[in-house]
Protein backbone atom coordinates (compact mmCIF):
# COMPACT_ATOMS: atom_id res chain seq x y z
CA UNK A 1 0.00 0.00 0.00
CA UNK A 2 2.89 2.88 0.71
CA UNK A 3 4.50 1.47 -2.17
CA UNK A 4 1.29 2.60 -4.17
CA UNK A 5 0.92 6.16 -2.66
CA UNK A 6 4.55 6.60 -3.44
CA UNK A 7 4.20 5.84 -7.12
CA UNK A 8 0.82 7.60 -6.69
CA UNK A 9 2.62 10.85 -5.38
CA UNK A 10 6.00 10.75 -7.33
CA UNK A 11 3.30 10.34 -10.65
CA UNK A 12 1.48 13.71 -10.10
CA UNK A 13 4.92 15.22 -9.07
CA UNK A 14 6.41 14.14 -12.62
CA UNK A 15 2.82 15.53 -14.58
CA UNK A 16 2.78 18.63 -12.34
CA UNK A 17 6.40 19.69 -12.81
CA UNK A 18 6.01 18.09 -16.81
CA UNK A 19 3.40 20.83 -16.99
CA UNK A 20 4.70 23.06 -15.59
CA UNK A 21 8.31 23.14 -17.68
CA UNK A 22 6.05 22.88 -21.12
CA UNK A 23 3.47 25.75 -20.06
CA UNK A 24 4.36 29.39 -19.50
CA UNK A 25 2.48 31.76 -16.99
CA UNK A 26 0.97 34.40 -18.97
CA UNK A 27 2.23 37.87 -18.11
CA UNK A 28 -0.65 40.54 -17.50
CA UNK A 29 -0.77 43.66 -20.38
CA UNK A 30 1.11 46.56 -19.75
CA UNK A 31 2.85 49.51 -21.44
CA UNK A 32 5.34 51.77 -19.87
CA UNK A 33 7.95 54.65 -20.64
CA UNK A 34 11.40 52.96 -21.69
CA UNK A 35 14.26 55.36 -21.63
CA UNK A 36 14.28 57.46 -24.88
CA UNK A 37 10.47 58.32 -23.55
CA UNK A 38 8.79 56.46 -25.37
CA UNK A 39 5.93 54.01 -24.45
CA UNK A 40 6.63 49.95 -24.82
CA UNK A 41 4.35 47.45 -23.74
CA UNK A 42 3.76 43.54 -23.84
CA UNK A 43 1.94 43.65 -27.30
CA UNK A 44 5.52 45.49 -28.75
CA UNK A 45 7.30 42.02 -27.15
CA UNK A 46 4.53 39.79 -28.55
CA UNK A 47 6.47 37.15 -31.45
CA UNK A 48 9.84 38.03 -29.21
CA UNK A 49 11.53 36.06 -26.58
CA UNK A 50 13.00 38.12 -23.99
CA UNK A 51 14.81 38.76 -20.52
CA UNK A 52 13.30 40.59 -18.16
CA UNK A 53 15.01 41.37 -14.52
CA UNK A 54 14.27 44.39 -12.30
CA UNK A 55 16.36 46.93 -10.68
CA UNK A 56 17.16 50.36 -9.84
CA UNK A 57 19.49 53.29 -10.60
CA UNK A 58 20.44 54.30 -7.29
CA UNK A 59 21.08 50.66 -5.61
CA UNK A 60 23.80 50.11 -3.60
CA UNK A 61 23.87 46.33 -3.16
CA UNK A 62 22.58 43.73 -6.02
CA UNK A 63 21.53 46.48 -8.72
CA UNK A 64 25.07 47.08 -10.60
CA UNK A 65 25.93 43.07 -10.39
CA UNK A 66 22.43 42.14 -12.07
CA UNK A 67 22.62 45.09 -14.30
CA UNK A 68 26.46 43.92 -15.54
CA UNK A 69 25.17 40.29 -16.05
CA UNK A 70 22.02 41.20 -18.18
CA UNK A 71 24.80 43.58 -20.38
CA UNK A 72 26.95 40.32 -20.42
CA UNK A 73 23.75 38.17 -21.31
CA UNK A 74 22.87 40.82 -24.26
CA UNK A 75 26.61 40.50 -25.37
CA UNK A 76 26.63 36.62 -25.35
CA UNK A 77 23.29 36.60 -27.10
CA UNK A 78 24.39 38.98 -30.16
CA UNK A 79 27.75 36.76 -30.16
CA UNK A 80 25.36 33.51 -31.06
CA UNK A 81 23.99 35.54 -33.68
CA UNK A 82 20.05 35.77 -31.82
CA UNK A 83 19.71 39.89 -32.80
CA UNK A 84 15.76 39.17 -32.40
CA UNK A 85 16.31 38.53 -28.51
CA UNK A 86 15.16 41.60 -26.66
CA UNK A 87 15.95 42.07 -22.88
CA UNK A 88 13.54 44.53 -20.34
CA UNK A 89 14.52 45.92 -17.03
CA UNK A 90 11.92 46.89 -14.83
CA UNK A 91 12.86 49.81 -12.79
CA UNK A 92 11.39 49.03 -9.08
CA UNK A 93 11.81 52.68 -8.05
CA UNK A 94 10.29 54.68 -10.16
CA UNK A 95 9.37 57.70 -8.86
CA UNK A 96 13.25 58.39 -8.82
CA UNK A 97 13.99 56.42 -12.23
CA UNK A 98 13.06 58.66 -14.87
CA UNK A 99 13.75 57.87 -18.27
CA UNK A 100 17.31 59.82 -18.25
CA UNK A 101 18.03 58.22 -15.19
CA UNK A 102 17.94 55.06 -16.44
CA UNK A 103 19.56 55.83 -20.01
CA UNK A 104 22.52 57.21 -18.04
CA UNK A 105 22.59 54.25 -16.01
CA UNK A 106 22.42 51.99 -18.96
CA UNK A 107 24.72 53.62 -20.79
CA UNK A 108 27.55 52.94 -18.13
CA UNK A 109 26.75 49.01 -18.57
CA UNK A 110 27.00 49.38 -22.35
CA UNK A 111 23.28 48.87 -22.58
CA UNK A 112 22.35 47.77 -26.48
CA UNK A 113 19.12 50.12 -26.81
CA UNK A 114 18.19 48.66 -30.14
CA UNK A 115 17.36 44.73 -27.82
CA UNK A 116 17.30 46.38 -24.18
CA UNK A 117 14.15 48.32 -22.77
CA UNK A 118 14.65 50.36 -19.02
CA UNK A 119 11.00 50.77 -18.07
CA UNK A 120 9.41 53.27 -15.89
CA UNK A 121 6.73 55.44 -15.71
CA UNK A 122 4.46 53.51 -13.38
CA UNK A 123 3.54 53.98 -9.56
CA UNK A 124 5.59 52.12 -6.49
CA UNK A 125 2.46 50.31 -5.79
CA UNK A 126 1.89 49.46 -9.94
CA UNK A 127 5.60 47.68 -9.62
CA UNK A 128 5.05 45.94 -6.67
CA UNK A 129 1.92 44.46 -7.61
CA UNK A 130 3.15 43.81 -11.13
CA UNK A 131 6.24 42.43 -9.88
CA UNK A 132 4.45 39.81 -7.26
CA UNK A 133 1.58 38.57 -9.80
CA UNK A 134 3.70 38.17 -12.72
CA UNK A 135 6.98 37.20 -11.63
CA UNK A 136 6.56 36.12 -8.27
CA UNK A 137 8.75 38.38 -7.09
CA UNK A 138 8.63 41.13 -4.10
CA UNK A 139 9.09 44.20 -4.71
CA UNK A 140 9.23 46.25 -1.44
CA UNK A 141 10.28 50.01 -0.52
CA UNK A 142 10.31 50.68 2.92
CA UNK A 143 9.08 53.90 4.20
CA UNK A 144 12.04 56.56 4.74
CA UNK A 145 14.78 54.33 2.61
CA UNK A 146 15.90 54.94 -0.64
CA UNK A 147 16.81 51.37 -1.31
CA UNK A 148 14.28 48.73 -2.74
CA UNK A 149 13.73 45.25 -1.47
CA UNK A 150 13.47 43.72 -4.69
CA UNK A 151 14.25 39.43 -6.46
CA UNK A 152 17.51 38.95 -8.12
CA UNK A 153 15.94 36.43 -10.79
CA UNK A 154 16.47 36.80 -14.96
CA UNK A 155 12.96 35.52 -16.42
CA UNK A 156 12.60 33.99 -19.63
CA UNK A 157 9.98 34.89 -21.60
CA UNK A 158 8.67 33.23 -24.75
CA UNK A 159 7.23 34.64 -28.12
CA UNK A 160 3.81 34.47 -26.46
CA UNK A 161 4.05 36.69 -23.60
CA UNK A 162 4.42 33.76 -21.07
CA UNK A 163 7.20 33.35 -18.15
CA UNK A 164 8.86 30.22 -18.85
CA UNK A 165 11.83 29.83 -16.72
CA UNK A 166 13.94 31.85 -14.58
CA UNK A 167 17.59 31.72 -13.19
CA UNK A 168 19.60 33.59 -10.37
CA UNK A 169 21.01 36.87 -11.57
CA UNK A 170 23.21 37.99 -9.52
CA UNK A 171 25.44 34.95 -8.65
CA UNK A 172 26.33 32.13 -10.92
CA UNK A 173 24.40 32.90 -13.75
CA UNK A 174 23.87 30.12 -15.88
CA UNK A 175 24.73 31.47 -19.06
CA UNK A 176 24.98 28.39 -21.30
CA UNK A 177 21.56 27.12 -20.14
CA UNK A 178 19.54 30.26 -20.57
CA UNK A 179 20.97 31.09 -24.51
CA UNK A 180 20.45 27.12 -24.54
CA UNK A 181 16.30 28.27 -23.61
CA UNK A 182 16.30 31.09 -25.88
CA UNK A 183 17.40 28.81 -28.77
CA UNK A 184 14.56 26.81 -27.85
CA UNK A 185 12.31 29.50 -27.30
CA UNK A 186 12.84 30.83 -30.30
CA UNK A 187 11.87 27.47 -31.90
CA UNK A 188 8.33 27.66 -30.89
Amino acid sequence: MKKNVFLLLLFCLFVITGCSAKEGRPLADFQYTDQDGQALGLKDLKGKVWVANMVFTNCTTVCPTLTANMSDLQRQVEDAGLDDVHFVSFSVDPEVDSPEALKKYAESFAANFSTWHFLTGYTQKEIEDYALKNFKEWVVKPEDDDQVIHGTKFFLINKKGEVISDYPGNEDVPYKQILKDIKSARKH
